[in-house]
């Protein structure tokens, strides 16, 4: 390692060296070109000077890269083997940003749809505070029940009239001449009737697609068919909670029955019931409370029972009972 360094330092020595003697002797030949009045290529003679100069420049920097090439083993390895290999890292490097810039691209294409997102909530925002806003973007404007018969089409147009009657009355209450103001895609109304047609109960809610300001004149909406099906059936348990010796007391009973509604009304939105409040029966509390009374020091569950049958927009009924744990 030493004695590359030496040869190194003999090497820069040698150049300067040389570079001192070439220099002198460039500018010696260019003056007396330049009194001799010698001309290349009928150019000026001092102009002929000049790129002598410059000659002897260009070939001192050759005999410097030839030397440094010739002597220096380093030196060959960088020029000949790093650059190509620095041009390759390069290119690669190129072709792993394209994803990152796509990515990039992405992430500003999220950026500014959710800028837009937010603009619109200002403004749904300062509608509000104005009280201008009478219907809310998805908000259910309509609930209708479609029998699967040969008369769909008319079902729809009967239903269209109504629910073009019941919104008329909250956007333009004034207004007793205008007539559809709903509007809807055909390619929904199409999509019904092809579902509708199979068969089957079905319920249709009628949703509105923008916020809707008192006075517009048109209401978009998006038409949304559902099964009319049964959620729950009477006696059927839908929750149940265990209760051991910390929770028999009022306030830790009230808390259990409002996790247990809470989760009923969960479960029965992801049957697909569109209730949005689960209706109770009696009085739950007191019969729980005085039956505690009665039974200490032993475990209890409490079910959620439901006391009818309820299909789809029907509302849910229960009861909250509570039972012995046989220890």
């Amino acid at each position: 390692m030493s004695i590359c360094k030496s040869v190194a330092w003999i090497l820069i020595i040698f150049l300067i060296l040389l570079g001192g003697l070439i220099a002198p002797f460039g500018d010696i030949l260019g003056t007396k070109i330049g009194k001799a009045r010698f001309s290349i290529l009928k150019l000026r003679p001092k102009k002929t000077a000049t790129i002598i100069t410059i000659i002897t420049g260009g070939f001192i920097s050759s005999i410097s890269i030839g030397l440094l090439i010739l002597f220096s083993e380093e030196f060959r390895q960088r020029l000949f083997v790093d650059i190509p290999f620095l041009q390759k890292t390069l290119d690669e490097s190129r072709k792993a940003l394209i994803p990152l810039q796509e990515e990039r691209k992405e992430l500003e294409g999220k950026i500014n749809l959710k800028e837009k997102e937010l603009n619109q909530l200002k403004n749904n925002i300062k509608e509000f505070r104005r009280g201008n806003i009478v219907i809310k973007r998805g908000q259910t404007l309509f609930i209708a029940e479609i029998n699967s018969s040969s008369k769909i089409k008319l079902d729809l147009t009967k239903i269209f009239n109504e629910a073009d009657k019941f919104v008329r009355k909250i956007v333009i209450p004034n207004n007793k001449e205008a007539k559809n103001i709903l509007l809807w895609r055909p390619s929904d109304i199409a999509k019904i009737e092809t579902i509708a047609s199979r068969g089957g109960n079905w319920i249709l809610l009628i949703k509105s697609a923008t916020n809707v300001l008192k006075g517009d004149n048109y209401v978009f909406v998006s038409p949304d068919l559902l099964e009319n099906k049964f959620i729950v059936k009477k006696g059927d348990i839908i929750t149940s909670s265990i209760l051991g010796q910390n929770d028999l007391n009022l306030k830790s009973i009230n808390l259990k029955i409002k996790s247990l509604l809470r989760e009923t009304r969960d479960k029965i939105r992801s049957k697909g019931s569109q209730v949005s409040e689960i209706n109770t029966n009696g009085n739950f509390v007191k019969k729980i409370r005085d039956f505690l009374q009665e039974n200490q020091n032993i475990k209890f569950k409490l079910e959620v029972v439901s006391l009818r049958d309820s299909k789809t927009i029907e509302p849910i009924v229960v009861e909250i009972n509570i039972l012995k744990i046989a220890s």
